[in-house]
């Protein structure tokens, strides 16, 4: 496991706390801690080498999120993923990338646009895999979102990404739907290529089912 190095005087402590949910973030998104575990802060801290503090800041952080639940005095476990909560990462995903995709579609340089053509190459064949599925529409997101020119919706999507990716880890393309989808991707690719950004964004909801 990574560790987390020492501070200086005059780090924030809010930086320490955000390592801190990334490290145990990481852990739950590749199922090194699954539903059911238990996460105690105080082993935490010490696997870290850090004080008990941005630990708790860290799980609350993720409890807010709906990754773990803490239970106060004793423990925190890592929730279960279910049915209502995929299709609501499934929602919230296709509206908040297809805001990424309409912004930064028509901005993007002509070797960032290759770029992300390159992604759709490989979100097309993962598409009968859950994890690559997830790894692979993620990767063309977050590069769009990164490149949207809005640091606000930039800012939502950062904290947003790790309970997305958790949440649709497990799911997959429809098996009757995937020829289809093939074609939705096969038109998100002519839309980047041609700069148009709202029939990036409608194609993108495409793919979330909404």
């Amino acid at each position: 496991m990574s560790t987390v190095g020492s501070t200086s005087i005059g780090e924030s402590k809010q930086l320490l706390a955000e390592e801190v949910f990334h490290h145990i973030g990481k852990q739950i998104v590749e199922r090194t801690l699954v539903a059911g575990d238990r996460i105690r802060d105080v082993d935490v801290a010490e696997e870290l080498h850090v004080s008990r503090t941005p630990v708790r800041e860290a799980l609350q952080r993720l409890e807010r999120l709906g990754m773990v639940t803490m239970y106060p005095s004793r423990y925190t476990e890592v929730t279960e993923v279910s049915a209502e909560t995929v299709a609501q990462s499934l929602e919230f995903a296709g509206h908040q990338a297809g805001i990424a995709a309409r912004l930064a579609v028509p901005r993007i340089t002509s070797a960032q646009r290759a770029h992300v053509i390159g992604l759709i190459a490989k979100m097309s064949a993962a598409i009968e895999d859950s994890v690559k599925t997830s790894d692979a529409r993620w990767a063309v997101f977050s590069y769009l979102g990164a490149r949207t020119g809005n640091a606000q919706h930039q800012a939502l999507i950062d904290d947003a990404s790790m309970v997305v990716l958790r949440n649709l880890r497990g799911w997959a393309v429809p098996q009757a739907d995937r020829e289809r989808m093939q074609g939705v991707y096969q038109d998100f690719r002519a839309a980047v290529r041609d700069r148009d950004g709202d029939e990036a964004e409608r194609l993108t909801r495409a793919m979330y089912y909404v």
